[in-house]
């Protein structure tokens, strides 16, 4: 059905009864790679701008190693999350391209440089926020935003966060990262005048909930422009502000 349906659509083009604009949101549903334990997305790129990243947390090392090789055949930029370093060194067998943020737990593969469209400043309010706030580093930087990254600046030394203020201030898109009372959120927040992307993370003592705490410190923001995403959810955020600064180039 979907070689029928590709035919259609290039047979119009062909026939000028639709244009390559018109011909390519025909395509934005198709197809996907089925391999039976996965059903690979080779089309969300053209959808969305971004081909489909690789949550690894949970997958057999075997499985991502087909996922990586099904998208390395259609796209240039590869991003896989939550991953282990067994799972890196399986893949620089058969791709010597890919890194590893070790911190960040992530995996990239750029097969050609990367055009940058956008910004973005990431705040940590700890080091011990750092895997996260790495995750969003390379989420970010793969996906074409430029990044400034400010850690260890939070409440607890205020100073630290203060000082740097113009930083902040000329920042076209934020994610602010904080565990244990998440307070550096709404600090940051209020000396901001871009969208702040908060991310509670599972940093803190007993009540600290595992990151419900900041979690709800954040939604209860009396700062305004603050949006918040899941509990260590970097990748979340860095996709988000990815997504925000594509609007600045329209």
């Amino acid at each position: 059905m979907e070689q029928e349906y590709l035919k259609k659509i290039l047979q119009d083009f062909k026939e000028n009864e639709s244009t390559i604009e018109q011909s390519i949101d025909k395509l934005r549903l198709l197809p996907y790679e089925d391999l039976t334990f996965a059903k690979v997305d080779h089309h969300r790129n053209i959808r969305i701008g971004f081909p489909e990243v690789v949550f690894c947390e949970g997958k057999e090392e075997e499985h991502i190693l087909k996922i990586f090789n099904s998208l390395k055949k259609f796209n240039n930029n590869i991003l896989l999350t939550r991953a282990t370093e067994s799972t890196y060194k399986k893949l620089k067998k058969i791709e010597p391209k890919v890194k590893y943020n070790k911190i960040g737990r992530t995996i990239t593969f750029v097969k050609k440089p990367i055009k940058k469209y956008g910004s973005v400043l990431i705040v940590a309010a700890g080091t011990a926020d750092s895997k996260v706030a790495e995750e969003a580093f390379e989420t970010a930087n793969i996906m074409g935003l430029e990044v400034k990254r400010l850690y260890d600046v939070g409440v607890a030394g205020l100073h630290r966060l203060l000082s740097n203020v113009d930083t902040i201030y000329n920042s076209k898109c934020i994610i602010c990262i904080a565990g244990m009372d998440g307070a550096c959120v709404p600090t940051t927040a209020g000396l901001a005048r871009c969208p702040v992307i908060a991310v509670p993370t599972s940093v803190g003592y007993g009540a600290n909930f595992k990151g419900l705490a900041p979690l709800l410190t954040m939604l209860n923001s009396c700062a305004p422009g603050v949006s918040v995403v899941n509990i260590d959810n970097g990748f979340g955020a860095a996709y988000s502000a990815a997504l925000i600064n594509r609007q600045y180039g329209k």
